[in-house]
């Protein structure tokens, strides 16, 4: 199936690479990952080999140094060959908060065996039961003893846990309400998953309807060191927000490339198939909303490129990358309506992998963030309108 043709590609050869790559992991290859609920390991191990997982780790750790636009033309890439960079991606996102406010001892200590693959950092434990996007809100506390931290509380949709070495932790270590602001008082830490494990961290998986390999994490009296943690303590909500804003970019970058994929399969079947003696594409029923699917996801492609540019720029770029990740994803979903529609009821079979990536594509009008709470930042922070929450 070739992709449909779009506007002028940033990264031309990184994208022809990442689809040969891609060749390799054919529709067979995740609709057996799926029936058995498995973690793509061989896939994921291609990417870190080929260094698209260390794209932005600088050079002198041994990464590409590249930005978030060079990121975000790999996932797409991965998601419009029909394969799913969730299995990873957080080995990007989770970079804004090493690279920006980590220090040289932990950049040195870590990045260079990230870049090789020896260890993996996939975990982002900020999410909790009682909280959800309320970052604020969460009770997950740590309390300094001497020269470490002792941590409790709960993680959920901490997806990729029980498939990574390190873990970017996000945790309360001044009581609500003894700090001015609500952001204040809440440190970002640095956690090695291995060591943790079975002493103060437990992982237990979450089934859901998509093969995501997600879960929630128990942490009893974790112990961490203090030379763990990232930044200064207390700042850690800021810290969390470049990569919070790097990851809504980096997904609207995959739903730009789930859209091309539906766009293209639906073209595809729209022309081979025929009903009542003639291709069912020549009947404007089917050619209008595949039309419509293209342009929708064509100017939500423009809003991705912007925010890249300026998160890559160092220009602060909250409202670039929500509107991002709301248009994209929106145009996703509107792409995989159409393409499940067109094929009729082959869509539901899985042989055609429509609806494979229809369920993983939905995902994204809720996670990382909601479409409604997109609207609800938009209204107060950028128009100006009544706090509703």
């Amino acid at each position: 199936m070739s992709a449909t043709p779009s506007t002028q590609e940033s990264f031309p050869e990184i994208r022809e690479a990442v689809r040969q790559l891609c060749a390799g992991f054919p529709g067979e290859y995740w609709r057996e990952k799926d029936r058995e609920r498995a973690y793509p390991t061989e896939f994921v191990q291609a990417l870190t080999e080929a260094g698209y997982l260390s794209v932005l780790i600088p050079e002198e750790y041994g990464g590409s140094g590249l930005g978030i636009e060079a990121a975000a033309a790999i996932l797409e890439e991965i998601q419009k060959a029909g394969c799913n960079g969730a299995a990873c991606h957080a080995q990007m996102y989770t970079m804004g908060t090493l690279l920006r406010h980590g220090n040289e001892a932990q950049k040195k200590q870590y990045l260079p065996k990230i870049a090789t693959g020896e260890l993996r950092l996939q975990a982002f434990g900020v999410t909790e039961p009682t909280a959800g996007t309320d970052t604020t809100s969460i009770r997950t506390v740590a309390v300094r003893e001497g020269d470490k931290y002792i941590v409790n509380g709960q993680k959920v949709w901490t997806s990729r846990a029980e498939h990574s070495d390190l873990m970017i932790l996000l945790a309360r270590t001044t009581p609500k309400d003894q700090v001015t602001k609500k952001t204040e008082g809440l440190s970002v830490f640095l956690v090695d998953m291995k060591k943790a494990l079975g002493k103060g961290l437990t992982i237990r998986p979450i089934r859901t309807m998509l093969n995501h390999a997600t879960t929630e994490i128990f942490l009893d009296d974790l112990e961490v060191p203090a030379e763990n943690l990232i930044g200064e303590e207390g700042k850690g909500f800021r810290y969390i927000l470049d990569g919070m804003n790097a990851e809504r970019i980096l997904i609207a970058a995959e739903c730009i490339g789930d859209a091309r994929w539906f766009i293209a399969k639906a073209t595809e079947y729209a022309t081979e198939r025929k009903v009542f003696g003639r291709p069912i594409g020549q009947n404007q029923g089917i050619q209008f909303p595949i039309a419509k699917a293209y342009a929708q996801s064509e100017a939500a492609a423009l809003m991705v490129e912007r925010a890249a540019q300026m998160y890559d720029g160092k220009i602060p770029c909250g409202k670039e990358a929500n509107m991002a990740k709301l248009l994209a994803a929106d145009a996703s979903w509107a792409a995989a309506d159409m393409c499940l529609q067109t094929h009729g009821g082959f869509g539901f079979a899985e042989e055609y992998d429509v609806e494979r990536k229809f369920r993983e594509t939905r995902l994204y009008q809720i996670a990382p963030i909601s479409t409604n709470l997109i609207y609800a930042y938009l209204s107060e922070h950028v128009l100006g309108l009544p706090r509703s929450y």
